[in-house]
Protein backbone atom coordinates (compact mmCIF):
# COMPACT_ATOMS: atom_id res chain seq x y z
CA UNK A 1 0.00 0.00 0.00
CA UNK A 2 1.01 3.40 -0.79
CA UNK A 3 0.71 6.89 0.14
CA UNK A 4 -0.30 9.90 -2.21
CA UNK A 5 -1.17 13.66 -1.87
CA UNK A 6 -3.27 13.72 -4.69
CA UNK A 7 -6.54 11.76 -5.97
CA UNK A 8 -6.75 9.88 -8.88
CA UNK A 9 -9.67 11.21 -11.57
CA UNK A 10 -11.11 7.67 -12.68
CA UNK A 11 -14.86 7.82 -11.91
CA UNK A 12 -15.43 5.30 -9.48
CA UNK A 13 -18.50 4.84 -7.11
CA UNK A 14 -17.31 6.32 -3.65
CA UNK A 15 -17.74 3.46 -0.53
CA UNK A 16 -18.07 4.20 3.55
CA UNK A 17 -16.86 1.66 5.60
CA UNK A 18 -17.32 1.98 9.28
CA UNK A 19 -15.25 0.39 11.72
CA UNK A 20 -14.74 0.11 15.42
CA UNK A 21 -11.30 0.24 17.30
CA UNK A 22 -12.65 -2.01 20.09
CA UNK A 23 -14.34 -4.47 18.14
CA UNK A 24 -12.62 -4.60 14.54
CA UNK A 25 -8.79 -4.18 15.22
CA UNK A 26 -5.80 -6.60 17.04
CA UNK A 27 -3.28 -4.52 19.00
CA UNK A 28 -0.08 -5.27 17.96
CA UNK A 29 2.88 -3.90 20.63
CA UNK A 30 2.02 -0.33 19.62
CA UNK A 31 -0.55 -0.54 17.15
CA UNK A 32 -4.34 -1.47 16.06
CA UNK A 33 -4.48 -3.92 12.77
CA UNK A 34 -7.48 -3.68 10.85
CA UNK A 35 -8.50 -6.14 7.78
CA UNK A 36 -11.34 -5.37 5.85
CA UNK A 37 -12.48 -5.49 2.24
CA UNK A 38 -12.96 -2.53 -0.10
CA UNK A 39 -14.85 -1.65 -3.55
CA UNK A 40 -13.17 -0.44 -6.63
CA UNK A 41 -12.75 3.40 -6.27
CA UNK A 42 -12.51 5.63 -3.37
CA UNK A 43 -13.61 4.28 0.07
CA UNK A 44 -13.57 6.32 3.26
CA UNK A 45 -13.15 4.28 6.69
CA UNK A 46 -14.08 6.05 9.33
CA UNK A 47 -12.50 4.21 12.68
CA UNK A 48 -14.11 5.04 15.71
CA UNK A 49 -13.82 4.15 19.65
CA UNK A 50 -10.02 5.54 19.70
CA UNK A 51 -9.29 6.97 22.98
CA UNK A 52 -8.89 10.42 24.19
CA UNK A 53 -5.62 10.08 25.47
CA UNK A 54 -3.61 9.21 22.19
CA UNK A 55 -0.92 11.88 21.32
CA UNK A 56 -1.88 13.06 18.02
CA UNK A 57 1.37 14.29 16.81
CA UNK A 58 2.41 10.16 17.30
CA UNK A 59 -0.06 8.57 15.01
CA UNK A 60 0.23 7.64 11.65
CA UNK A 61 -1.28 4.82 9.31
CA UNK A 62 0.26 2.11 7.57
CA UNK A 63 -1.26 -0.40 5.40
CA UNK A 64 -0.48 -3.53 3.04
CA UNK A 65 -2.64 -4.31 -0.45
CA UNK A 66 -3.54 -2.86 -3.72
CA UNK A 67 -4.99 0.59 -2.62
CA UNK A 68 -3.20 3.88 -2.08
CA UNK A 69 -3.96 6.34 1.20
CA UNK A 70 -5.17 9.90 0.27
CA UNK A 71 -5.97 11.20 3.26
CA UNK A 72 -6.08 11.05 6.96
CA UNK A 73 -7.91 12.64 9.33
CA UNK A 74 -8.11 12.83 13.69
CA UNK A 75 -11.41 14.41 14.93
CA UNK A 76 -13.22 14.27 18.15
CA UNK A 77 -16.97 12.53 17.73
CA UNK A 78 -19.84 14.52 19.75
CA UNK A 79 -22.18 12.40 22.06
CA UNK A 80 -25.06 11.32 20.21
CA UNK A 81 -28.22 14.04 20.86
CA UNK A 82 -29.92 12.45 24.19
CA UNK A 83 -33.61 12.36 23.83
CA UNK A 84 -35.61 12.97 26.94
CA UNK A 85 -39.46 11.62 26.28
CA UNK A 86 -41.42 9.81 24.07
CA UNK A 87 -44.81 8.85 23.70
CA UNK A 88 -44.62 5.95 25.90
CA UNK A 89 -42.88 7.70 28.74
CA UNK A 90 -45.52 10.29 28.91
CA UNK A 91 -48.12 8.05 29.26
CA UNK A 92 -46.57 6.21 31.55
CA UNK A 93 -46.14 9.26 33.43
CA UNK A 94 -49.32 10.21 33.45
CA UNK A 95 -50.27 6.54 34.64
CA UNK A 96 -47.94 7.16 37.43
CA UNK A 97 -49.82 10.21 38.56
CA UNK A 98 -53.25 9.08 38.41
CA UNK A 99 -52.32 5.97 40.62
CA UNK A 100 -50.64 8.37 42.64
CA UNK A 101 -53.73 10.29 43.53
CA UNK A 102 -56.36 7.29 43.63
CA UNK A 103 -53.12 5.89 45.96
CA UNK A 104 -53.35 8.88 48.34
CA UNK A 105 -57.29 9.45 48.38
CA UNK A 106 -57.30 5.50 49.58
CA UNK A 107 -55.08 6.56 52.24
CA UNK A 108 -57.30 9.31 53.22
CA UNK A 109 -60.31 7.51 53.40
CA UNK A 110 -59.07 4.41 55.55
CA UNK A 111 -57.54 7.46 57.76
CA UNK A 112 -61.30 9.14 58.17
CA UNK A 113 -62.71 5.38 58.86
CA UNK A 114 -60.49 5.04 61.79
CA UNK A 115 -60.87 8.56 62.69
CA UNK A 116 -65.15 7.76 62.93
CA UNK A 117 -64.97 4.70 64.62
CA UNK A 118 -62.64 6.09 67.75
CA UNK A 119 -65.35 8.94 67.30
CA UNK A 120 -68.14 6.88 68.40
CA UNK A 121 -69.05 6.87 72.23
CA UNK A 122 -70.12 3.01 72.51
CA UNK A 123 -72.15 3.43 76.20
CA UNK A 124 -74.60 5.19 74.70
CA UNK A 125 -75.16 2.84 71.59
CA UNK A 126 -77.14 -0.66 71.70
CA UNK A 127 -75.36 -3.40 71.06
CA UNK A 128 -77.10 -4.44 67.95
CA UNK A 129 -76.38 -1.06 66.72
CA UNK A 130 -72.54 -0.81 67.89
CA UNK A 131 -72.15 -4.22 66.62
CA UNK A 132 -73.74 -3.12 62.98
CA UNK A 133 -71.27 -0.40 62.55
CA UNK A 134 -68.07 -2.15 63.46
CA UNK A 135 -69.09 -4.94 61.12
CA UNK A 136 -69.70 -1.86 58.45
CA UNK A 137 -66.26 -0.75 59.11
CA UNK A 138 -64.50 -4.21 58.74
CA UNK A 139 -66.20 -4.66 55.09
CA UNK A 140 -64.99 -1.39 54.37
CA UNK A 141 -62.02 -1.46 55.70
CA UNK A 142 -60.66 -4.42 54.20
CA UNK A 143 -62.14 -3.06 50.69
CA UNK A 144 -59.88 -0.53 51.17
CA UNK A 145 -56.56 -2.40 52.03
CA UNK A 146 -56.97 -4.31 49.48
CA UNK A 147 -57.30 -1.17 46.81
CA UNK A 148 -54.46 0.24 48.48
CA UNK A 149 -51.86 -3.03 47.79
CA UNK A 150 -53.31 -3.24 44.47
CA UNK A 151 -52.70 0.81 43.84
CA UNK A 152 -48.93 0.28 45.41
CA UNK A 153 -48.26 -3.03 43.37
CA UNK A 154 -49.08 -0.62 40.17
CA UNK A 155 -47.03 2.25 41.14
CA UNK A 156 -44.04 0.05 41.75
CA UNK A 157 -44.75 -1.29 38.20
CA UNK A 158 -45.00 2.06 36.40
CA UNK A 159 -42.10 3.11 38.32
CA UNK A 160 -40.14 0.42 36.93
CA UNK A 161 -41.29 0.76 33.52
CA UNK A 162 -40.40 4.30 33.36
CA UNK A 163 -37.20 3.56 34.67
CA UNK A 164 -36.72 1.11 31.62
CA UNK A 165 -38.00 3.65 29.14
CA UNK A 166 -35.76 6.32 30.42
CA UNK A 167 -32.48 3.66 29.10
CA UNK A 168 -33.48 2.56 26.21
CA UNK A 169 -34.38 6.53 25.26
CA UNK A 170 -30.54 6.98 26.32
CA UNK A 171 -29.37 4.22 24.45
CA UNK A 172 -26.29 2.15 25.12
CA UNK A 173 -23.60 3.91 27.36
CA UNK A 174 -20.66 4.65 25.42
CA UNK A 175 -17.43 5.07 27.00
CA UNK A 176 -16.54 8.55 27.45
CA UNK A 177 -12.90 7.89 27.21
CA UNK A 178 -12.83 6.47 23.73
CA UNK A 179 -14.47 9.58 21.68
CA UNK A 180 -11.52 9.84 19.21
CA UNK A 181 -12.32 9.18 15.40
CA UNK A 182 -10.12 8.53 12.38
CA UNK A 183 -10.73 9.09 9.06
CA UNK A 184 -9.30 7.69 6.10
CA UNK A 185 -9.83 7.69 2.28
CA UNK A 186 -8.20 4.57 0.45
CA UNK A 187 -8.37 4.59 -3.55
CA UNK A 188 -8.54 0.64 -4.29
CA UNK A 189 -7.99 -0.25 -7.98
CA UNK A 190 -9.93 -3.33 -7.50
CA UNK A 191 -11.70 -5.00 -5.15
CA UNK A 192 -10.29 -7.19 -2.46
CA UNK A 193 -9.35 -6.90 0.99
CA UNK A 194 -6.60 -5.00 2.67
CA UNK A 195 -4.85 -3.94 6.01
CA UNK A 196 -4.43 -1.01 7.37
CA UNK A 197 -2.64 -0.74 11.06
CA UNK A 198 -2.86 2.49 12.98
CA UNK A 199 0.08 2.95 15.46
CA UNK A 200 0.08 5.56 18.04
CA UNK A 201 1.49 6.68 21.86
CA UNK A 202 -1.25 7.16 24.45
CA UNK A 203 -0.91 8.64 27.87
CA UNK A 204 -2.17 7.00 31.10
CA UNK A 205 -0.18 3.59 30.98
CA UNK A 206 3.04 3.21 32.72
CA UNK A 207 4.84 0.10 33.70
CA UNK A 208 7.74 -0.83 36.17
CA UNK A 209 9.56 -3.41 37.50
CA UNK A 210 8.87 -5.75 40.35
CA UNK A 211 11.14 -8.22 41.61
CA UNK A 212 10.89 -12.00 43.52
CA UNK A 213 14.50 -13.04 45.10
CA UNK A 214 14.52 -16.32 46.21
CA UNK A 215 18.23 -17.64 48.16
CA UNK A 216 18.75 -21.04 49.07
CA UNK A 217 21.26 -21.42 51.55
CA UNK A 218 22.24 -24.59 51.11
CA UNK A 219 23.05 -24.37 47.39
CA UNK A 220 26.39 -23.52 46.90
CA UNK A 221 26.33 -22.64 42.33
CA UNK A 222 23.76 -20.14 41.49
CA UNK A 223 21.45 -19.89 44.71
CA UNK A 224 19.48 -17.06 44.00
CA UNK A 225 16.28 -17.17 41.90
CA UNK A 226 15.41 -14.00 40.72
CA UNK A 227 12.10 -13.39 38.90
CA UNK A 228 11.81 -10.38 36.69
CA UNK A 229 8.20 -8.90 36.66
CA UNK A 230 6.72 -5.91 35.50
CA UNK A 231 3.71 -4.09 36.95
CA UNK A 232 1.77 -2.75 34.05
CA UNK A 233 -1.12 0.03 34.77
CA UNK A 234 -3.00 1.94 32.40
CA UNK A 235 -6.15 3.67 32.02
CA UNK A 236 -6.19 4.70 28.75
CA UNK A 237 -10.26 3.71 28.25
CA UNK A 238 -9.31 1.01 25.96
CA UNK A 239 -8.93 -2.41 27.16
CA UNK A 240 -5.82 -4.60 25.55
CA UNK A 241 -7.48 -8.35 25.79
CA UNK A 242 -5.04 -11.33 24.69
CA UNK A 243 -2.21 -9.29 23.00
CA UNK A 244 1.62 -9.66 22.92
CA UNK A 245 3.52 -7.04 25.03
CA UNK A 246 6.43 -5.38 24.85
CA UNK A 247 7.82 -3.63 27.72
CA UNK A 248 10.55 -0.92 27.12
CA UNK A 249 13.46 1.95 28.76
CA UNK A 250 12.61 4.41 26.06
CA UNK A 251 10.94 7.55 27.19
CA UNK A 252 9.28 9.36 24.22
CA UNK A 253 10.02 12.56 23.74
CA UNK A 254 8.10 16.00 22.52
CA UNK A 255 9.11 19.39 21.62
CA UNK A 256 12.52 18.90 23.07
CA UNK A 257 14.97 20.72 20.54
CA UNK A 258 19.29 20.56 21.28
CA UNK A 259 19.53 23.64 23.60
CA UNK A 260 21.71 26.44 21.81
CA UNK A 261 24.05 28.92 23.86
CA UNK A 262 23.20 32.87 23.64
CA UNK A 263 26.25 34.97 23.46
CA UNK A 264 27.84 35.84 26.79
CA UNK A 265 29.09 39.68 26.69
CA UNK A 266 31.45 41.23 28.90
CA UNK A 267 31.73 45.22 29.00
CA UNK A 268 33.19 47.88 31.03
CA UNK A 269 30.88 49.39 33.51
CA UNK A 270 30.53 52.56 33.08
CA UNK A 271 30.26 54.68 36.63
CA UNK A 272 27.30 56.96 37.31
CA UNK A 273 28.37 60.00 38.17
CA UNK A 274 26.28 61.98 41.05
CA UNK A 275 26.17 65.18 41.94
CA UNK A 276 24.92 66.97 44.97
CA UNK A 277 24.25 71.07 45.66
CA UNK A 278 25.90 72.50 48.78
CA UNK A 279 24.18 74.68 51.58
CA UNK A 280 22.82 77.92 51.55
CA UNK A 281 24.10 79.82 49.16
CA UNK A 282 25.98 76.64 46.82
CA UNK A 283 29.12 76.77 48.26
CA UNK A 284 29.92 73.61 49.02
CA UNK A 285 29.71 70.94 46.19
CA UNK A 286 30.43 67.63 46.31
CA UNK A 287 31.16 65.00 43.67
CA UNK A 288 31.05 61.00 43.62
CA UNK A 289 29.80 57.93 41.38
CA UNK A 290 27.76 55.20 42.47
CA UNK A 291 28.64 51.35 40.16
CA UNK A 292 25.33 49.78 38.56
CA UNK A 293 25.13 46.38 36.75
CA UNK A 294 23.03 46.37 33.71
CA UNK A 295 21.62 43.77 31.86
CA UNK A 296 20.09 42.99 28.80
CA UNK A 297 19.68 40.61 26.49
CA UNK A 298 19.16 36.64 27.25
CA UNK A 299 19.07 35.47 30.74
CA UNK A 300 21.84 33.52 32.35
CA UNK A 301 22.61 29.97 30.94
CA UNK A 302 21.64 28.43 34.42
CA UNK A 303 17.90 30.44 33.83
CA UNK A 304 18.23 29.19 30.16
CA UNK A 305 18.59 25.56 31.53
CA UNK A 306 15.93 25.81 33.59
CA UNK A 307 13.41 26.44 31.17
CA UNK A 308 14.36 23.78 28.84
CA UNK A 309 14.45 21.72 31.51
CA UNK A 310 10.75 22.77 32.63
CA UNK A 311 9.88 22.69 28.73
CA UNK A 312 11.37 19.09 28.21
CA UNK A 313 9.15 17.83 31.43
CA UNK A 314 6.33 19.88 31.24
CA UNK A 315 5.51 18.65 27.59
CA UNK A 316 1.76 18.48 26.43
CA UNK A 317 -1.42 18.40 29.03
CA UNK A 318 -1.45 14.69 27.58
CA UNK A 319 2.33 14.02 28.55
CA UNK A 320 2.96 10.10 28.04
CA UNK A 321 3.96 8.82 31.14
CA UNK A 322 7.02 7.23 31.92
CA UNK A 323 9.67 6.62 34.38
CA UNK A 324 12.89 8.50 33.87
CA UNK A 325 15.36 5.26 33.18
CA UNK A 326 18.51 5.70 32.34
CA UNK A 327 19.61 2.45 31.53
CA UNK A 328 21.77 0.16 28.88
CA UNK A 329 21.27 -3.47 27.55
CA UNK A 330 24.53 -4.76 26.53
CA UNK A 331 25.35 -1.67 25.66
CA UNK A 332 22.49 -0.25 24.13
CA UNK A 333 20.43 2.99 25.46
CA UNK A 334 17.45 1.23 26.14
CA UNK A 335 16.20 -2.11 27.52
CA UNK A 336 13.40 -3.96 25.45
CA UNK A 337 11.44 -7.06 27.20
CA UNK A 338 9.20 -8.95 25.52
CA UNK A 339 6.62 -10.41 27.75
CA UNK A 340 5.86 -14.50 26.69
CA UNK A 341 2.50 -15.40 25.41
CA UNK A 342 -0.49 -13.05 25.58
CA UNK A 343 -1.71 -10.61 28.35
CA UNK A 344 -4.91 -8.99 28.79
CA UNK A 345 -4.47 -5.61 30.23
CA UNK A 346 -8.05 -4.16 31.31
CA UNK A 347 -8.66 -0.03 31.63
CA UNK A 348 -8.90 -0.46 35.35
CA UNK A 349 -6.04 2.00 36.44
CA UNK A 350 -4.70 -1.32 38.62
CA UNK A 351 -1.41 -3.00 38.24
CA UNK A 352 -1.28 -6.42 36.41
CA UNK A 353 2.23 -8.44 36.98
CA UNK A 354 3.40 -10.29 34.21
CA UNK A 355 6.90 -12.45 34.17
CA UNK A 356 9.15 -11.26 31.73
CA UNK A 357 11.97 -13.28 32.56
CA UNK A 358 13.26 -15.79 35.90
CA UNK A 359 17.34 -15.93 36.41
CA UNK A 360 19.47 -17.90 38.04
CA UNK A 361 22.28 -16.00 39.41
CA UNK A 362 25.85 -16.48 41.22
CA UNK A 363 26.31 -14.80 44.44
CA UNK A 364 28.57 -14.22 47.40
CA UNK A 365 27.49 -14.39 50.75
CA UNK A 366 28.38 -11.40 52.82
CA UNK A 367 27.81 -10.82 57.12
CA UNK A 368 28.08 -7.27 58.49
CA UNK A 369 27.66 -6.12 61.71
CA UNK A 370 28.46 -2.17 63.07
CA UNK A 371 28.56 -3.69 66.84
CA UNK A 372 28.92 0.02 68.88
CA UNK A 373 25.08 0.64 67.49
CA UNK A 374 23.73 -2.75 68.25
CA UNK A 375 24.80 -6.31 68.65
CA UNK A 376 23.48 -8.21 65.59
CA UNK A 377 25.12 -9.30 62.16
CA UNK A 378 23.15 -8.79 59.14
CA UNK A 379 23.40 -10.95 55.84
CA UNK A 380 23.27 -10.06 52.58
CA UNK A 381 23.79 -11.58 49.12
CA UNK A 382 26.10 -9.75 46.90
CA UNK A 383 24.55 -10.67 43.63
CA UNK A 384 25.65 -10.45 40.33
CA UNK A 385 23.68 -10.00 36.96
CA UNK A 386 25.71 -12.43 34.65
CA UNK A 387 22.25 -11.88 32.48
CA UNK A 388 21.83 -10.14 28.60
CA UNK A 389 18.90 -8.51 31.00
CA UNK A 390 19.12 -4.92 32.27
CA UNK A 391 17.27 -4.56 36.11
CA UNK A 392 15.55 -1.35 36.82
CA UNK A 393 14.68 -0.13 39.73
CA UNK A 394 11.78 -1.81 41.49
CA UNK A 395 10.67 -3.12 44.80
CA UNK A 396 11.69 -6.81 45.69
CA UNK A 397 9.87 -9.28 48.01
CA UNK A 398 13.11 -11.60 49.33
CA UNK A 399 12.22 -15.17 50.31
CA UNK A 400 15.46 -17.28 52.23
CA UNK A 401 15.05 -20.95 51.97
CA UNK A 402 11.07 -20.39 51.07
CA UNK A 403 10.50 -18.38 54.07
CA UNK A 404 9.47 -14.65 53.27
CA UNK A 405 12.31 -12.40 54.91
CA UNK A 406 11.68 -8.61 53.88
CA UNK A 407 10.98 -6.14 51.24
CA UNK A 408 14.07 -4.39 49.64
CA UNK A 409 14.67 -1.78 46.56
CA UNK A 410 16.99 -3.35 43.93
CA UNK A 411 18.70 -0.82 42.18
CA UNK A 412 19.38 -0.06 38.11
CA UNK A 413 21.29 -2.98 37.46
CA UNK A 414 23.21 -3.44 33.61
CA UNK A 415 24.85 -6.86 32.85
CA UNK A 416 28.02 -7.98 34.51
CA UNK A 417 27.23 -5.49 37.03
CA UNK A 418 26.62 -6.19 40.86
CA UNK A 419 24.16 -5.08 44.15
CA UNK A 420 23.38 -5.57 47.49
CA UNK A 421 20.41 -8.16 48.95
CA UNK A 422 19.88 -8.01 52.46
CA UNK A 423 19.40 -11.01 53.47
CA UNK A 424 18.06 -10.05 57.35
CA UNK A 425 19.80 -11.05 60.43
CA UNK A 426 21.86 -13.87 60.86
CA UNK A 427 21.14 -14.97 64.62
CA UNK A 428 24.16 -17.97 64.47
CA UNK A 429 26.66 -15.24 63.93
CA UNK A 430 27.29 -13.29 67.08
CA UNK A 431 29.16 -10.18 68.09
CA UNK A 432 30.15 -9.01 71.59
CA UNK A 433 31.28 -5.20 72.08
CA UNK A 434 33.83 -5.01 74.96
CA UNK A 435 33.50 -1.52 77.36
CA UNK A 436 36.11 0.57 75.79
CA UNK A 437 39.17 1.21 77.79
CA UNK A 438 40.88 4.32 78.66
CA UNK A 439 44.40 5.71 79.32
CA UNK A 440 45.38 9.53 80.24
CA UNK A 441 48.89 10.87 79.90
CA UNK A 442 50.65 13.83 79.71
CA UNK A 443 54.00 15.24 78.02
CA UNK A 444 56.10 18.75 78.22
CA UNK A 445 57.55 20.83 80.32
CA UNK A 446 56.47 24.44 79.66
CA UNK A 447 54.11 23.70 76.85
CA UNK A 448 51.88 20.71 78.22
CA UNK A 449 49.94 18.41 76.17
CA UNK A 450 47.15 15.77 76.92
CA UNK A 451 47.43 12.23 75.89
CA UNK A 452 44.04 9.96 75.62
CA UNK A 453 44.39 6.25 74.67
CA UNK A 454 41.50 4.36 73.65
CA UNK A 455 41.25 0.81 73.50
CA UNK A 456 38.00 -0.91 71.82
CA UNK A 457 37.98 -4.32 71.80
CA UNK A 458 35.15 -7.04 69.87
CA UNK A 459 34.62 -10.43 69.61
CA UNK A 460 33.01 -12.28 66.64
CA UNK A 461 32.01 -15.68 67.21
CA UNK A 462 30.54 -18.23 64.63
CA UNK A 463 28.23 -20.77 66.10
CA UNK A 464 27.99 -22.71 62.69
CA UNK A 465 28.84 -25.89 61.75
CA UNK A 466 30.62 -24.74 59.10
CA UNK A 467 33.01 -21.87 58.32
CA UNK A 468 32.01 -18.81 57.14
CA UNK A 469 33.89 -16.33 55.04
CA UNK A 470 33.08 -12.34 54.26
CA UNK A 471 32.49 -10.96 57.88
CA UNK A 472 32.61 -7.47 57.84
CA UNK A 473 32.87 -5.40 61.00
CA UNK A 474 32.63 -1.81 60.61
CA UNK A 475 33.06 0.76 63.76
CA UNK A 476 34.77 4.23 64.08
CA UNK A 477 37.29 6.90 65.74
CA UNK A 478 36.38 10.09 66.29
CA UNK A 479 37.50 12.95 63.62
CA UNK A 480 39.21 16.14 65.10
CA UNK A 481 37.30 19.64 64.17
CA UNK A 482 39.99 21.71 65.71
CA UNK A 483 43.50 21.95 64.93
CA UNK A 484 44.45 21.50 68.39
CA UNK A 485 43.40 18.13 68.54
CA UNK A 486 45.20 15.72 67.05
CA UNK A 487 43.55 12.07 66.59
CA UNK A 488 45.51 9.27 65.47
CA UNK A 489 44.57 5.43 64.37
CA UNK A 490 47.30 3.45 66.49
CA UNK A 491 45.73 -0.26 65.45
CA UNK A 492 44.79 -1.13 62.71
CA UNK A 493 48.13 0.63 61.20
CA UNK A 494 46.35 2.08 58.55
CA UNK A 495 47.79 5.75 56.80
CA UNK A 496 45.67 8.28 55.46
CA UNK A 497 46.03 9.15 52.23
CA UNK A 498 48.47 12.55 51.85
CA UNK A 499 50.18 14.21 48.93
CA UNK A 500 53.30 11.65 49.32
CA UNK A 501 50.90 8.62 48.88
CA UNK A 502 49.11 9.94 46.39
CA UNK A 503 51.63 10.65 43.87
CA UNK A 504 52.75 7.07 44.12
CA UNK A 505 49.76 5.64 43.75
CA UNK A 506 50.47 3.95 40.55
CA UNK A 507 52.78 1.59 42.18
CA UNK A 508 51.92 -1.54 42.89
CA UNK A 509 51.29 -1.96 46.24
CA UNK A 510 47.75 0.04 45.25
CA UNK A 511 45.09 -1.46 44.22
CA UNK A 512 42.14 -0.53 41.91
CA UNK A 513 38.71 -0.56 43.54
CA UNK A 514 35.27 -2.15 41.65
CA UNK A 515 35.73 1.50 40.21
CA UNK A 516 39.12 1.07 38.57
CA UNK A 517 40.50 3.91 40.76
CA UNK A 518 43.96 2.92 42.61
CA UNK A 519 43.10 3.18 46.46
CA UNK A 520 45.66 1.90 49.21
CA UNK A 521 45.29 -2.03 50.01
CA UNK A 522 43.95 -3.87 53.03
CA UNK A 523 46.17 -4.39 55.81
CA UNK A 524 46.43 -8.03 57.46
CA UNK A 525 46.08 -8.12 60.76
CA UNK A 526 46.25 -11.99 61.45
CA UNK A 527 45.80 -15.04 59.52
CA UNK A 528 42.27 -14.56 57.73
CA UNK A 529 41.85 -11.09 59.24
CA UNK A 530 42.21 -7.91 56.92
CA UNK A 531 41.50 -4.51 57.67
CA UNK A 532 40.79 -1.57 55.65
CA UNK A 533 39.13 2.29 55.84
CA UNK A 534 35.15 1.72 55.24
CA UNK A 535 33.78 2.23 51.52
CA UNK A 536 37.51 2.44 49.83
CA UNK A 537 35.53 -0.01 47.07
CA UNK A 538 33.61 2.75 46.86
CA UNK A 539 35.39 5.73 45.72
CA UNK A 540 34.95 6.52 42.11
CA UNK A 541 37.26 8.49 40.01
CA UNK A 542 35.32 12.01 41.03
CA UNK A 543 35.63 11.51 44.85
CA UNK A 544 39.17 11.12 44.46
CA UNK A 545 41.17 9.13 47.14
CA UNK A 546 42.00 12.19 49.42
CA UNK A 547 38.83 11.61 51.17
CA UNK A 548 39.81 8.06 52.58
CA UNK A 549 39.60 7.68 56.06
CA UNK A 550 38.32 11.38 56.54
CA UNK A 551 35.57 9.93 58.64
CA UNK A 552 37.60 8.01 60.50
CA UNK A 553 35.51 4.16 59.53
CA UNK A 554 37.38 1.55 59.77
CA UNK A 555 36.60 -2.04 58.34
CA UNK A 556 37.48 -5.48 58.83
CA UNK A 557 37.25 -8.62 56.78
CA UNK A 558 37.34 -11.76 58.31
CA UNK A 559 37.43 -15.39 57.83
CA UNK A 560 35.53 -17.53 61.09
CA UNK A 561 36.61 -21.14 61.13
CA UNK A 562 33.07 -22.97 62.68
CA UNK A 563 32.39 -22.71 66.06
CA UNK A 564 35.78 -20.27 66.33
CA UNK A 565 36.07 -17.09 67.87
CA UNK A 566 38.47 -13.69 66.91
CA UNK A 567 39.08 -10.75 68.71
CA UNK A 568 39.56 -7.38 66.94
CA UNK A 569 41.42 -4.12 68.65
CA UNK A 570 40.53 -0.95 67.64
CA UNK A 571 43.19 1.77 69.07
CA UNK A 572 43.30 5.28 68.73
CA UNK A 573 45.21 8.50 70.19
CA UNK A 574 43.96 12.18 70.99
CA UNK A 575 46.11 14.61 72.05
CA UNK A 576 45.21 17.94 73.07
CA UNK A 577 46.42 21.20 75.04
CA UNK A 578 46.99 20.14 78.19
CA UNK A 579 43.21 21.43 80.17
CA UNK A 580 41.40 21.38 76.78
CA UNK A 581 38.14 20.51 77.32
CA UNK A 582 37.38 17.88 74.08
CA UNK A 583 33.88 17.93 73.61
CA UNK A 584 32.99 14.15 72.29
CA UNK A 585 35.71 12.58 73.73
CA UNK A 586 33.92 10.04 75.30
CA UNK A 587 31.98 9.20 72.92
CA UNK A 588 28.54 9.72 71.51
Amino acid sequence: MTTESELPNPAFEHNAIQLSAQKDSKILSVSRLFKFNVKTGLNQVTITELPLVMDRQSFRVEGRGSATIHDVTLSTMEPPPVVSTSEKLTSLESEQTKTAKALLRSQRALESLDTYLHSIDSQHLEVSKLQSIVEGYDVTAEKLDTKITELEETRKRLEDEIEEEKKSLAGPKGNTKLRLKSTIEVFANFEGEVEVALIYAVGNATWSAQYDIRVAMQTKEKPISLIYKGAITQNTGEDWADVPITLETATPTFGVEIPQLQPWNLSVVQPILLKSKGGFGGGARRSGYQSAILSSGPPAPMMARAQSMMYAEGGGAEAFEHRALEVSSRGNVTATFSVPGLMSIPSDNVAHNVTIVKLSLDATMEWVTVPKRGAKVHLKAVVKNASEYTLLDGPASIYVDGSFISRSDVPRVSPDESFDCPLGLDPSVRVTYHPISKKASQTGLLSKTANYVFTQRMTLHNTKSLAIENVKLIDQIPVSENSVITVKLVSPSLDLPDSSTISASSLPSWVENKAGVKVPPPVKVSQGIMAQWENVEDVNAEDGVEGIGRDGKVSWMCALPSQGKVTLTLQWEVSAPFRTDISGLNGY
